[in-house]
């Protein structure tokens, strides 16, 4: 199924979709040129393909690239099928190498088809920024849920993309193979509660919240 939010800022637009039988969220970051980033694709089958892109061509998206906030495998099923469509290139934590080869072996423990990358990722860290057009969004290193988590922060938008880090009233798990609590609740603290209160938090899996609302509410990381 899919859902989505167009939330306008100054220069920034996002689109969300859920999809996969994770009820992953998968995000269209784009400008007003209408040059887009793909963020954790997890399109699972070809209805869920076909929708993400019908969505694109009928609002006159121009992908650029694809952007992992992390490997797990409901977030990268759809990375083949966009790179083969769009010819564009796929960028995630190098830490992520690891997590992203375990996916189809991971897949297959679920129960769900998650076929190897058809093309070796190339690597983005916290010491970068991530372009779109003329704007840049700051990389955070939020490692816990997974080894090499990053979150993409856009100030002028109030606009944070946090991948599993933190949930509405949640936060990821820290129970699956280089999951850790202590780096997660760290993550939390010095790299997402340090952002201002209004910040929108598109999460990878839920609904939106704020980072407002989950210094003051959250039962899992408190301040």
């Amino acid at each position: 199924m899919k859902k989505e939010i167009n939330f306008a800022s100054m220069m920034l637009y996002i689109d969300q979709f859920t999809f996969n039988p994770f009820q992953e969220n998968t995000y269209l970051l784009y400008n007003e040129n209408k040059e887009c980033i793909i963020i954790d694709p997890g399109c699972f089958d070809s209805d869920e393909e076909q929708q993400l892109v019908r969505h694109l061509q009928t609002n006159g998206l121009k992908p650029t690239k694809i952007v992992n906030t992390h490997c797990h495998l409901d977030h990268v099923f759809g990375v083949n099928f966009i790179q083969s469509a769009f010819k564009i290139p796929f960028y995630t934590h190098p830490l992520e190498e690891l997590v992203l080869a375990a996916a189809p072996e991971i897949g297959k423990r679920y129960g769900v088809p998650c076929q190897p990358l058809l093309e070796k990722p190339l690597w983005i860290s916290e010491k970068e920024t991530l372009k779109l057009g003329d704007e840049q969004l700051q990389i955070l290193f939020t490692p816990g849920h997974s080894p090499g988590s990053i979150s993409f922060y856009h100030a002028a938008s109030h606009l944070l993309i946090s991948g599993d880090v933190l949930f509405k009233g949640s936060i990821g798990r820290t129970d699956l193979p280089g999951g850790n609590f202590s780096e997660l609740e760290q993550s939390i603290r010095s790299q997402l509660y340090t952002l201002p209160d209004q910040t929108k938090v598109y999460s990878g899996h839920g609904p939106v919240t704020t980072i407002g609302e989950e210094k003051r509410s959250n039962p899992f990381v408190k301040i």
